[in-house]
Formats: C-alpha cells, sequence, structure tokens
C-alpha cells in the first residue's frame, strides 16, 4: 500500500518537529514530486533546507511556494528569511516589502 501524500507530509513534519531534518527533507522532496503545485511541500521544504544551511536550495523552494501563492504571507516571510541567511539583503528587503504589503491587506502583484 502507497502511503498518501498527506502521510508523506504527516511524517516529514514529524520528523522536523523533532529535528531530524535529513529525513524531514526526504519526505518534503517525495511531496513535491508527488506534486509540483504543493505548495505546503515547497514550503516546508525550504524551511527544513534553511536549517540545515543550504540556503541556495532552500530559497528556490521559497520561491517556488511564492509563486504558487503569491498571495501568502508566511511565503515572503519565509524567504525574506532564507535571503537573510545567505547574504542577499537587497532581495531579503524586496520579499520583506511584499510580506508588509500582504500583512496590510493589499496584494502582490504577478
Amino acid at each position: 500500500m502507497s502511503e498518501s501524500l498527506q502521510d508523506i507530509f504527516d511524517d516529514a513534519n514529524g520528523d522536523l518537529a523533532i529535528g531530524d531534518f535529513e529525513n524531514a527533507i526526504v519526505g518534503y522532496r517525495k511531496c513535491v514530486e508527488l506534486d509540483p503545485e504543493f505548495f505546503d511541500g515547497w514550503q516546508a521544504l525550504g524551511m527544513a533546507l534553511m536549517k540545515t544551511g543550504e540556503l541556495k536550495e532552500a530559497i528556490g523552494c521559497g520561491i517556488q511556494a511564492t509563486i504558487l501563492k503569491p498571495n501568502d504571507l508566511l511565503a515572503w516571510t519565509a524567504l525574506s528569511q532564507m535571503y537573510v541567511q545567505d547574504g542577499q539583503i537587497a532581495e531579503a528587503e524586496h520579499a520583506k516589502q511584499n510580506a508588509t504589503i500582504l500583512g496590510i491587506g493589499g496584494k502582490i502583484q504577478k
């Protein structure tokens, strides 16, 4: 019996919660391979990668999350954090600005 996307995601979240980042990353990767439109999978994969210092890939996941949901406040906030950790301050400020726009009820134009 194959696991459902939600089961895989839930297992990966459990791994993340106990600090098992490597297994969480494996699970999240499987999620986005199964469903490339799975926003939560991209978001979580990016955050887990950021925790392991794989910043370039984390940023790529964060960008994918903002493409899938351009008006998600958490996605822009997380992307800003990823950029800060990678030393990309101008990009971090841009992502933060988008989060601020969303935080006051605005929308991001594609």
